[in-house]
């Protein structure tokens, strides 16, 4: 399904991101050599992860853009992949989740489209195959369903994205000027219920959590008081934020905010 997309959308014009990972990255990335496509890697540009796609990091490089925030030489962390996510989402205009579990890499990504304003699709799978939990739980939260590049397509088209290559050269069209949609409310103050949080407002709760922290270190159990929400219901959050990279814990139950 990666492939077929990827192939698609790239013979309609469109640049493919992705993050140079085995699996759905890798097809997606070889699918869209013809039209170039673009990694954005975790670690430094100079250092290939996983090593098998050295080959197909090559050919990027030379159809395609490689590229990373990371300085040359180092070599890739846990940390670094959520961070390396925020750049593929914000490079692209929609964001399409092929396979992802309930607490999947994938999910990440998602939201930092969401908070960016970007479009959310999501390719459905059988309900009781956990490898679809995450995507299927997308669409019951507003994604579009994907089934085809077709409705790829029509998505975008309704953003007002053309199809059509257009030459680098040329200003966009006024079209892809148009203001992004407003961040998601807030999730209702005291809900309980981590299961049933929607895409929307989990990327709330990480706004509110944020803007409660700053560089001097806060008390966890004073954050959650501040935030009136059950703790069984903040922690997880607070270590999805932590493996992005965006929240530290120092001793003695304190966090700060890093960026």
């Amino acid at each position: 399904m990666a492939r077929r997309l990827a192939e698609g959308l790239a013979g309609a014009g469109f640049t493919v991101v992705s993050g140079l990972a085995r699996g759905i990255d890798a097809a997606a990335h070889q699918a869209a050599l013809e039209g170039g496509t673009i990694a954005v890697q975790a670690g430094g540009v100079d250092v290939i992860y996983p090593t098998e796609n050295t080959r197909l990091a090559t050919e990027i490089a030379r159809r395609g853009l490689r590229l990373s925030e990371q300085p040359m030489g180092l070599d890739p962390q846990a940390r670094h992949f959520p961070q390396r996510n925020r750049i593929v989402s914000g490079l692209s205009e929609a964001v399409i989740v092929v396979e992802a579990a309930m607490r999947s890499g994938s999910l990440i990504t998602a939201r930092e489209a969401l908070d960016q304003g970007r479009e959310v699709l999501a390719v459905p799978g059988h309900p009781v195959d956990a490898r679809a939990g995450g995507c299927n739980a997308l669409i019951r939260d507003g994604a579009v369903l994907i089934r085809s590049v077709e409705d790829v397509i029509e998505a975008l088209a309704a953003r007002g994205v053309p199809v059509a290559p257009r030459p680098l050269h040329e200003p966009p069209p006024p079209s892809e000027t148009a203001p992004r949609p407003a961040r998601p409310k807030a999730p209702p103050r005291g809900q309980t219920n981590g299961q049933t949080r929607s895409l929307a407002e989990t990327a709330a709760l990480h706004s509110q959590i944020l803007d409660r922290l700053g560089p001097s270190p806060l008390a966890e159990d004073q954050l959650i008081r501040d935030l009136a929400i059950p703790a069984a219901a903040v922690a997880p959050e607070l270590l999805t934020l932590e493996l992005e990279g965006r929240i530290a814990r120092a001793p003695g139950g304190l966090l700060a905010r890093l960026n």
